[in-house]
């Protein structure tokens, strides 16, 4: 049997304080290769904090987290880095994009920490903005560009590295609706290719997009139908 590619085995994240508050309860929950996840939930229930420990940015204060094979507790913050730059692509919301560095540039910079030799970043800068259809937009500034393009510009330095999972945070919260379409037919093109996709957002016309559906509600997790 093939092992999973990410796996949160009974997670809670607390955070302390008077009382305790606790964003994750008890959580279990697997993707595999290629899989289509959304996460689903009001602002305040759980999104962010179970995409900070998905994406290696935080720890579980209960339970283990898995990821690519590894036992994630296991890992020194420098080992923690490395995997998350092999293995993880991100995308945001707000596209945190470097705005006085040209569209190559910034496709480029993702690949410093990801171990893709230094001869090969330009050909897959390249080719990522292509799969975007930017590939005419090389040296333009993010400022110069409209929200879908900025948001392009995002995917492409978010998959430039080949990670086997993607995760996207809001992805369409800045973006009007056909644009939002638009960004979400380019990541169900990247799924059909493989790479697992994990979407947390609070929009439920985003959420049906999805294979597989997950509802967070007060840190707790439930699959839905």
């Amino acid at each position: 049997m093939t092992a999973a590619l990410a796996e949160l085995l009974d997670v809670t994240r607390a955070f302390p304080g008077d009382p305790e508050v606790q964003a994750l309860k008890d959580v279990s929950l697997t993707i595999n290769d290629g899989d289509y996840l959304s996460i689903v939930g009001p602002s305040g229930s759980g999104k962010s904090t179970m995409l900070n420990i998905l994406g290696l940015l935080d720890r579980p204060s209960v339970g283990q987290y898995r990821l690519a094979g590894h036992v994630t507790a296991d890992l020194g913050d420098h080992q923690r880095a490395a995997l998350r730059a092999r293995a993880i692509g991100f995308i945001f919301q707000a596209f945190h994009l470097l705005p006085h560095r040209s569209v190559l540039d910034n496709v480029l910079l993702a690949m410093l920490y990801s171990g893709v030799p230094r001869q090969e970043r330009v050909p897959r800068a390249l080719a990522a903005l292509e799969r975007v259809g930017l590939g005419h937009r090389l040296h333009f500034l993010p400022t110069t560009l409209s929200g879908g393009e900025r948001q392009r510009v995002a995917i492409a330095r978010a998959v430039v590295s080949g990670p086997r999972l993607l995760l996207a945070d809001e992805p369409t919260g800045n973006l009007d609706q056909a644009t939002s379409g638009e960004v979400m037919a380019l990541f169900e093109e990247l799924n059909r290719g493989g790479l697992a996709l994990v979407v947390i957002t609070h929009d439920d016309a985003i959420a049906r997009r999805a294979a597989r559906r997950v509802r967070i509600l007060d840190g707790r997790l439930s699959e839905q139908a």
